[in-house]
């Protein structure tokens, strides 16, 4: 207990020294978010989460202080290349499909195919996948990722300590206290942003350790308790993609489609999104949780998933673009001439 707590400590103001720390570089070398339009913000940030935490966790394996394990030591290692392609993405643009087929990889590293068997590994690789690029999807908007990451590492930190699974317990601990460091410099309005690089770390490592803590477990159930913890995340992709779909837009190519987009229409001010999708994984979470410990049922998950689908539905009606409302404009002020 003494030392989670001093690791976490630990974590949490390296996270925010490195933030500070890489902040000038990044913006000297042009690293900078190019979907920003008001203001360059640096994309190092990911690389002082990722830092701390393997720093933090390594010291403690290294030193025997608080050994990590097998399981949790290959994801570790698994999402720190995770964290390399991440790195690429952020300074060259690395192609999409080397990214997904290298994370792929690097999820079929930790699985455990002798719990899960052939096709439940393989479910496993899919949702450790589907996971890290949603938890990248919600790297729309100053803090938000790394919020939901916390919120999310605490709950799934939790259902690992239920099954004694101290090692990975601590990672995850260490994992929430580095990307609340983070926050010190990446909350609006963000000094640093996560990047390619945080984002996809912490969504590999929350995806693969909820893999671990379920693995064993029945199916249904776990799947269940996976998608009730990643609840945001994964609707935030699935209204990304819906979204695209309809409009005939490339899957690949940005826009305002996210949900801190479409609440920011709906006129909550960006600390209010933040809140209020914060919320709803915290929520989420604690339903998985709470199922996983056997305090609810399985049928509990339903709610999230009924609520999660409300939302996607609904905000899927509001405009993905102000183009309309602006060529609309555009056509009103030639008439005021042509009447004028």
């Amino acid at each position: 207990m003494l030392y989670g707590i001093a690791a976490a400590s630990a974590a949490l103001l390296l996270a925010a020294c490195l933030a500070a720390l890489l902040r000038v570089p990044a913006l000297r070398c042009g690293v900078v978010d190019r979907r920003r339009r008001t203001r360059p913000v640096p994309l190092l940030g990911g690389v002082a989460v990722a830092l701390a935490t393997g720093l933090v966790a390594g010291l403690g394996e290294l030193t025997g202080v608080a050994r990590m394990g097998s399981e949790p030591g290959a994801l570790l290692l698994a999402g720190s290349a995770v964290a390399l392609l991440g790195l690429a993405v952020d300074l060259w643009r690395l192609r999409t499909r080397f990214l997904l087929a290298g994370t792929a990889v690097a999820a079929a590293w930790v699985v455990p195919y002798e719990v899960t068997g052939a096709v439940g590994g393989a479910g496993a690789v899919l949702w450790i996948v589907l996971g890290t690029v949603a938890f990248r999807s919600l790297d729309h908007a100053d803090g938000l990722a790394a919020a939901v990451g916390v919120v999310t590492a605490l709950g799934v930190g939790v259902c690992a300590a239920a099954e004694v699974m101290d090692g990975l317990a601590v990672l995850l601990s260490v994992l929430a206290a580095a990307l609340a460091g983070f926050l010190m410099q990446g909350r609006r309005p963000a000094r640093i942003a996560l990047g390619a690089c945080g984002s996809l770390f912490g969504g590999f490592l929350l995806a693969g350790a909820a893999v671990l803590v379920r693995a064993g477990h029945e199916p249904a159930g776990s799947a269940g308790v996976l998608f009730a913890c990643a609840a945001v995340a994964v609707a935030d992709l699935v209204l990304v993609v819906a979204a695209r779909r309809l409009a005939g837009r490339a899957l690949l190519r940005g826009g305002p489609d996210h949900l801190a987009h479409r609440l920011r229409r709906l006129g909550l001010a960006p600390r209010g999104v933040r809140a209020v999708l914060v919320g709803g994984a915290g929520a989420g979470v604690l339903v998985g949780v709470l199922v996983h410990l056997g305090s609810l049922g399985a049928s509990a998950v339903l709610w999230v998933a009924g609520g999660a689908l409300i939302v996607v539905l609904v905000l899927l009606r509001l405009t993905s673009s102000p183009a309309p409302r602006m060529a609309s404009a555009q056509v009103r002020g030639q008439l005021r001439v042509r009447n004028g």
